[in-house]
C-alpha cells in the first residue's frame, strides 16, 4: 500500500463531513502546520458555467492583510509615467523592449499593467499573455493613467479572482503566520467580492461550496450560512 502523503494524513484524521467556521478552520489547519510557513488557500464552487459569458465571475479584491508573498509586476509605460511606476516599486517598466522581452518567453511576472497609449504594443501580446490570465484589462484596473496607483494595489495584497471552467475559483488568503484576525478578514474580503461579483446569468445557488485548507494542511469545509448573501 502506499505511504500516505502528511496531507493525506491530515486529512484521515478529521471528520470529512463536518462543516467549520472560518475561525474553527483556521484553528484546525494550526494543529497540522508544519516546518515552514503555508499558504492558506480558498476554493468557492460556485452555481455557474463559465463558458457562458453571462455567467463569467471575474474581479479584484484588496486582502485588508495582504498576500504574505512578493508580487512581481511588469508595467508598459513611457515617459513620466514609465519613471512613475519605477518609483512606485514597480519590478520592470518598459514599451516594445518590454515586449520582446515577453515574445521570447520572460514572463515570470504575477501582473501586467498598462497604460491606455501603450495597448497598441501590448495588444501583440495576447497570445501569450491571454493563457497566462496576464493580459492587462480595464475592468480589472491594470489597463489604467494611473499606474503609480496601480503598482501600489499590486504590491499591497489586491488579488484577481477568475472562476475556472469547473464553476471553482482558487485564491490564496494569506499565510500561516498571520494572526487569526488578519486571516479571517482576508477570508471575509474575497468571499464579500465574489458575493458581490454574482453574474446576471447565475441560476439557483450561487455559492455551493467552500473549502479552505493550507498547502501541507487538509481541506475543511467552510458552513457557507456564515457567508452574507451567499
Amino acid at each position: 500500500m502506499a505511504k500516505m502523503t502528511k496531507k493525506q494524513k491530515a486529512a484521515a484524521e478529521l471528520d470529512s463531513e463536518k462543516f467549520y467556521s472560518i475561525d474553527d478552520a483556521i484553528t484546525t489547519l494550526r494543529a497540522h502546520k508544519v516546518k515552514f510557513d503555508e499558504t492558506v488557500e480558498i476554493a468557492m464552487n460556485l452555481g455557474v458555467d463559465p463558458r457562458h459569458a453571462d455567467q463569467m465571475v471575474r474581479g479584484m479584491v484588496s486582502l485588508p492583510s495582504g498576500t504574505g508573498k512578493a508580487v512581481k509586476v511588469a508595467v508598459f509605460a513611457r515617459g513620466d509615467n514609465a519613471d512613475k511606476a519605477t518609483a512606485a516599486g514597480a519590478d520592470k517598466v518598459g514599451a516594445e523592449d518590454l515586449m520582446e522581452e515577453m515574445q521570447n518567453g520572460d514572463l515570470d511576472y504575477d501582473r501586467v499593467i498598462a497604460t491606455p497609449d501603450m495597448m497598441g504594443v501590448v495588444g501583440r501580446l495576447g497570445k501569450v499573455l491571454g493563457p497566462k490570465g496576464l493580459m492587462p484589462n480595464p475592468k480589472l484596473g491594470t489597463v489604467t493613467p494611473n499606474v503609480e496607483q496601480a503598482v501600489k494595489d499590486a504590491k499591497g495584497g489586491q488579488v484577481e479572482f477568475r472562476v475556472e471552467k469547473m464553476g471553482i475559483i482558487h485564491s490564496g488568503i494569506g499565510k500561516l503566520s498571520f494572526s487569526d484576525a488578519d486571516l479571517k478578514a482576508n477570508f471575509e474580503a474575497i468571499t464579500n467580492a465574489i458575493v458581490k461579483a454574482k453574474p446576471s446569468g447565475a441560476k439557483g445557488k450561487y455559492v455551493k461550496k467552500i473549502s479552505v485548507t493550507s498547502t501541507m494542511g487538509p481541506g475543511l469545509k467552510i458552513d457557507t450560512a456564515d457567508i452574507e448573501g451567499a
